[in-house]
């Protein structure tokens, strides 16, 4: 009787960790999507600050250009 406990106990332990295991890696990949999105929402806000500081030298440009001539 105490052999069939311990092989129960031990198929337990195995689906426990196995269980565990997958837990583990699947938090793992969710923390690295949620780092892969959080760089490329700083690039793309980085990048949209870019251009809409280059978009307001242009305006200006043509702005001077127009009170000029």
């Amino acid at each position: 009787m105490t052999e069939h406990i311990s092989k129960n106990r031990e198929r337990a332990e195995a689906a426990f960790s196995l269980t565990q295991t997958q837990h583990l890696s699947r938090n793992r990949v969710v923390s690295e999507i949620d780092a892969v999105a959080t760089a490329r929402n700083e690039k793309t806000a980085r990048l949209r600050a870019l251009r809409l500081e280059q978009d307001a030298i242009a305006l200006a440009q043509v702005a001077a250009k127009s009170d000029k001539g």
